[in-house]
C-alpha cells in the first residue's frame, strides 16, 4: 500500500541491529569526493542579508516568473550556505548544517544549472558544504532548453538565474536507519526546500518547487547514475519584480 510510506510501522519492522551504522562500519563521507585539476569556484559567507523572519514567512509563495535581472554570486553563496551550509563538522559522517536532517545523515548533494550569474559561465555545477564552494561539473548546448525538457515542459525551470537540483544518496541514511530511510529523506527534502524559499524571499528572489521531473533525463544532465544518486527535487530561482 503506497500510504504506508508516510506511516511509522516500517520503522517497527526494521531490525536496527543490522545496519551498518550497528555493525560497526564507518559513516560514508558528508560529500562526494572532488576530481583531480576540476575547476573550483569560491564563495563567501559575509553577505548576509538583515530581513525580517515574519515578513519572509508571510510573503513567501511559489514563484513561476522571473525577470532578466542575474544574480550575485554573493546572493547564490547565500542561498546555497542556507539550504546545505555545514555549521560544524562532528566526524568524517556528521555535521550540523543550518536544516535539520534525520540522524544528521543529510542524504543530498546540490546541484546548480547555472543560466544568469554573475561570474559564473553557464553550465551545470555541484556545491562543495564542506568548503563553500562550486564544482563545475559541464557545459551542455542549449541547457535552457534541455532543463524544460526535463521538467515536463515547465518552462520557468529554464528561464530562470539559475534553477537548483538535489539528488539522494540514499545509503547515507541507510547506514543508520536502513529501511526506515526513506520516508525520512523525503521529509528532509522539505526542510531544505523550505529554506530556500524563505532565503529567496530576503534577497528580492523568487522560487518554486518542482517535483514533477523525467528522471533520467535530468539524471543524465547532472552525470549521476539514476541508482546510488537520483534527482528528488528541482527549484528554479530568479529576481523577481514584486
Amino acid at each position: 500500500m503506497a500510504r504506508e510510506f508516510l506511516k511509522d510501522n516500517v520503522r517497527l519492522r526494521t531490525d536496527f541491529s543490522k545496519t551498518d551504522q550497528n555493525r560497526g562500519i564507518p559513516p560514508p563521507p558528508l560529500q562526494k569526493s572532488v576530481p583531480e585539476n576540476a575547476l573550483i569556484v569560491n564563495l563567501s559567507k559575509e553577505y548576509m542579508p538583515e530581513f525580517d523572519l515574519s515578513k519572509a514567512i508571510a510573503q513567501r509563495r511559489s514563484r513561476r516568473s522571473f525577470n532578466k535581472e542575474p544574480l550575485s554570486l554573493d546572493e547564490l553563496s547565500f542561498l546555497l550556505w542556507s539550504t546545505q551550509g555545514i555549521r560544524k563538522v562532528l566526524d568524517r559522517g556528521h555535521a550540523f548544517r543550518t536544516v535539520p536532517s534525520a540522524g544528521c545523515r543529510h542524504a543530498f548533494e546540490t546541484y546548480l544549472a547555472v543560466f544568469n550569474v554573475k561570474g559564473l559561465e553557464k553550465g551545470i555545477y555541484r556545491y562543495l558544504p564542506l568548503t563553500h564552494q562550486l564544482l563545475f561539473i559541464s557545459q551542455k548546448d542549449d541547457l535552457e532548453s534541455k532543463i524544460s525538457i526535463a521538467t515536463f515542459g515547465q518552462e520557468f525551470s529554464g528561464k530562470s538565474a539559475v534553477t537548483v537540483i538535489w539528488t539522494a544518496i540514499p545509503y547515507r541514511m541507510e547506514w543508520r536507519y536502513g529501511e526506515a530511510s526513506y520516508k525520512v529523506i523525503a521529509l528532509d527534502a522539505g526542510h531544505v526546500c523550505q529554506n530556500l524559499y524563505l532565503a529567496c524571499e530576503a534577497i528580492g528572489c523568487g522560487t518554486c518547487a518542482i517535483a514533477a521531473y523525467n528522471q533520467e533525463l535530468m539524471d543524465s544532465l547532472l552525470e549521476v547514475d539514476g541508482e546510488d544518486e537520483f534527482t528528488v527535487y528541482v527549484a528554479p530561482v530568479g529576481k523577481t519584480n514584486l
